[in-house]
Formats: structure tokens, sequence, C-alpha cells
């Protein structure tokens, strides 16, 4: 949705003037290009005083928003009426910066679910009602990299706002990403975290041990857990492709294939989701791995 060409300061050089379609607030209009293509555009004052039909003062425009997926533009047009620019603005810097960190693609969607979520929060947080998040412990330790982008965004807000809010919403903000990396909704992205949680719960009883949660190897699971469950999820199985392997493994690391067993015992038992050779064979795999 967003034109990454236009990330900065609007560049200009059109043979043709832009002219305002529609006057969403005194910040944003949206024009149609040719082909009858919108975009909305985000400036101070760039709607001031301005209606429908009137030539677009390019030189107040700072961002420009393609709107590709026609539902998420409506979502998001609704949404920008009545948010504050300075919200709009951190919540554009915030996705820019995850997808630089992540080095991703981000489903649209964020750019209405995080900039609403953000502005909520501030409204709550100036009236003393912050909320409890109560998947922060599992947040910090499954989504490392996300979490970390949550903690930057709370700074980005605190410098466009003034607004300090609590580590618990870099919590919310890491699921937001999450859930834009995935390509899911977020009732399935908490559902896909405690099947993590889960897993990670049944390796490390049966193993008696405490993950290194700093180490590649526990980086390298998590990151499979987190792909295992969505397939759980949306019904669908890693391809079998090699048995043999799986036979080999078996017996070179047992006991890691004994934990992979009572997993796939629980997941069949509490989802109906029977586990292909593939799945206990890279379960088997990284379990060794972690445990070592």
């Amino acid at each position: 949705m967003y034109n990454q060409g236009v990330a900065g300061k609007w560049s200009g050089g059109r043979e043709t003037e832009l002219k305002i379609a529609k006057v969403i607030n005194n910040n944003v209009v949206s024009v149609l290009k040719e082909g009858n293509q919108e975009l909305v555009i985000m400036g101070r004052g760039i709607a001031f005083q301005k209606k429908t039909g009137d030539p677009v003062d390019e030189a107040r425009i700072e961002k420009v928003f393609t709107l590709d997926n026609k539902d998420v533009s409506e979502k998001f047009k609704t949404l920008l009426y009545d948010i504050p620019i300075e919200c709009m603005e951190v919540s554009e810097e915030i996705i820019s910066y995850a997808k630089l960190q992540l080095g991703k693609k981000l489903n649209d969607s964020i750019y209405v679910s995080l900039t609403d979520h953000i502005n909520f929060a501030i409204q709550r947080n100036k009236k003393g009602l912050d909320i409890k998040n109560a998947l922060l412990w599992e947040t910090k330790r499954l989504y490392k990299d996300e979490f970390a982008i949550g903690k930057q965004a709370l700074a980005m807000v605190k410098n466009k706002t003034g607004v300090s809010l609590p580590e618990d919403e870099a919590g919310f903000i890491a699921l937001h990403i999450v859930n834009a990396e995935l390509n899911e909704e977020m009732p399935n992205i908490i559902n896909i975290t405690k099947v993590m949680q889960e897993i990670l719960r049944i390796v490390k009883y049966h193993f008696k041990i405490d993950f290194n949660e700093e180490s590649l190897h526990y980086y390298r699971f998590v990151t499979h857990l987190k792909f295992f469950a969505q397939r759980l999820f949306n019904g669908t199985h890693m391809e079998s492709q090699d048995d043999f392997l799986l036979e080999t493994v078996k017996e070179k690391y047992h006991r890691a294939y004994e934990c992979t067993k009572k997993i796939q015992t629980c997941i069949e038992r509490a989802y109906e989701h029977k586990l292909t050779s593939d799945e206990l064979l890279y379960l088997t795999i990284h379990i060794e791995r972690v445990v070592k």
C-alpha cells in the first residue's frame, strides 16, 4: 500500500497537476491518478481551506500511500478521518523501520491495525488506562526481533508525541508486526504463540533443561515452531519426501525423537492435526540441536 518511492518529501516532476478527489482531514487528501488509481496524500495543512477539485499544494506533500487493496484502502481512509497526524507519521515510521530491520514484506493491513492500535494506546495512556499484555513474557522470548522493534517503536512514539507508553505496548506492537509477517489475523497469532510455548515446555521438561535463549539453535527452533504452528492452524502440511531419512534420524537422535513423539501426541489430541514424516524429522533435528 505504501509507495516506497516517495517515502520522504514529494519529489514532484509531474506533467499533470494533482487534483483533490476527497478531503479526508486538514492533513490528508485522496487523489485519482491516470487509470483511476487512488493515492492518499499526507502533509501538514495540505487540505486547509481546500475542496474537491482544487490542486494539491505539492510543496506540502510529506507521504504518499498507494492503495492497492480496496478493502484495506477503505479502512485506511476511514481511520484517517479522526487520527492526529503525529500518530499517522509515527506509525508509518515504525512500519518502515520494521521492514528495514526484518528485510521482509509486511501485509498492507498493518497500516490500518498498527495505526489504530497506537492511536488508542496513546489515548488510553493519557487517561491513565494502560492495559497489561498477557503475552508479554512469551513475546519477548518467541519474537525477539519483533519485540526489539517494538521497544524502538516506544522511543519513536515518545519522540513524536511526548507520550511514554509502557513495555506492554512494545509487546502488542511486536504482535502486530508478526501478524503482518505471517499474513494472519490477530486471534491466530495468539493461538500460534500458545502452541509454540506448549512445545517449548514439552522439550524443556522432557530434557529437564533451561534453554539458552541467545543461541542460534534456539532462534532457529523458535522460527521453525512459528511456521509449524501456522501450518497447524491453516490446516496445511509439510510434504513428506523421505521416510528413510526419518528412520535414520530416529536411530541417531532417539532421545530427541522420543520428545517429538510427545509433541505429536499433544498436537494430535488437542488439534486433530496429523504430523507428516517431514514434520517429525525437522522437529527431531531442531530438538537435538537446541538441547545440546
